[in-house]
């Protein structure tokens, strides 16, 4: 397919009207290797831009112990958000969640909980009974569950992913990876921020005993604000966390680390590292329109040109200025047009490496012209390209 090529020389013009206001080109901070980090696997990544910051063996099957239960949770969420069941239900506690083994909300069977309060114990107590109570409120059966757990991570794209239980108790075809987790922990906070707070909470006390939420990176960075620990003598010590500095967030997972001590160290660095060198900057705004284009034939002759959802780029800090944007149009647009209709690409790189490489979209509908327009229209388009 033909494109007119639009350079950065015209962008310079027309899309400097339309990013945030940048400073002149200035020499990027030079930045050092990323920090040894004592475990199995490990990733960091901008959950807005997806970009990773650093990794290493990210795609390693590996037991996720309680992580297992962020994916209960955004489930219970999807539910809460789809109007499906409401933080008001009452969930009646069965005999097999109240004898599940390990960590406790200490629910009790034969009562029924608030499926706010076992949503609480999910995710700051990281009880087992709660979780299995919420799967079998849900599906009818923690296995039924399950198998929606393993629907979801498909969805999501954790392709390294497979849940035998929705507590993370060990089991043999029970695994998942560090970047699967990531993406997990980007869904939580993109697509249900309305209840990311419970993963902030420090404390939460059931049936007069209150327990401390298990991520102690709540305690010591106040940039810190989730998500979830696990822990199994196959696990190790695990922990998903995400902390935001000015308009940056990152998300961290750390899996086999040697301590609880240790997952919290291994964390901070490299949280610490992403911030100190790296930062988001966002480019366009959902729905944003980035230029005009000729249409042909149609009952208009310009057509909005746009990005559907918002974009953002992760960038070595002090490097805002050396950014390049390209957007490529195909050549020739004949109407009808219907919104979202793909008519090009926007590219943003830096240094020649690609950031950014997006569809843009028809921003709206352009219906046929009449016939001597459509007539009018071809006869000219034909002579533009006689002579091009």
């Amino acid at each position: 397919m033909a494109h007119i090529t639009v350079i950065r020389s015209f962008l310079s013009v027309l899309l400097l009207a339309l990013l945030p206001a940048w400073v002149s080109a200035a020499q990027a901070m030079l930045i050092p290797s990323p920090p040894q980090i004592g475990a199995s696997s490990y990733v960091l990544m901008d959950p807005h831009s997806g970009r990773i910051i650093m990794e290493n063996n990210s795609n390693e099957r590996l037991p996720p112990a309680s992580l297992t239960k962020m994916m209960t949770a955004y489930i219970v969420e999807r539910e809460l958000d789809e109007g499906r069941i409401s933080m008001d239900d009452m969930v009646p506690i069965s005999v097999n969640a109240w004898k599940t083994e390990g960590s406790r909300t200490f629910v009790r069977e034969g009562t029924q909980v608030k499926v706010e309060d076992l949503l609480k114990g999910v995710i700051i107590q990281s009880g087992n009974d709660a979780t299995v109570a919420l799967a079998e409120f849900v599906a009818g059966s923690e296995g039924a569950f399950t198998d929606i757990m393993n629907q979801q991570a498909q969805l999501l794209g954790m392709r390294n992913t497979h849940f035998a239980n929705a507590t993370g108790l060990p089991a043999s075809d029970h695994f998942s990876t560090a970047y699967d987790l990531a993406i997990l922990a980007r869904a939580i906070i993109n697509d249900y921020p309305e209840n990311y707070g419970i993963y902030a909470e420090k404390h939460f006390t059931y049936n007069n005993i209150r327990q401390p939420n298990r991520n102690s990176l709540l305690w010591r960075d106040p940039s810190v604000d989730g998500l979830k620990t696990g822990h199994t003598e196959e696990a190790g010590y695990c922990l998903v966390a995400s902390a935001k500095r000015n308009d940056t967030r990152l998300i961290g997972v750390v899996m086999g680390t040697s301590s609880n001590a240790a997952r919290s160290q291994e964390m901070q660095k490299m949280l610490n590292y992403g911030f100190r060198y790296y930062e988001s900057e966002k480019l366009f705004s959902a729905g944003q329109q980035l230029l005009e284009s000729r249409v042909w034939g149609g009952q208009i002759n310009e057509l909005a040109i746009g990005v559907k959802d918002e974009v953002f780029v992760t960038i070595p800090r002090g490097s805002k200025g050396s950014l390049e944007s390209v957007v490529d149009v195909d050549t020739v647009i004949k109407a009808p047009v219907s919104i979202g209709d793909e008519v090009g690409r926007v590219r943003v790189t830096l240094n020649g490496e690609v950031y950014v490489d997006e569809p843009v979209l028809a921003l709206q509908d352009v219906p046929e012209g009449g016939f001597f327009k459509r007539l009018w229209d071809a006869i000219k388009l034909f002579v533009i390209q006689l002579f091009s």
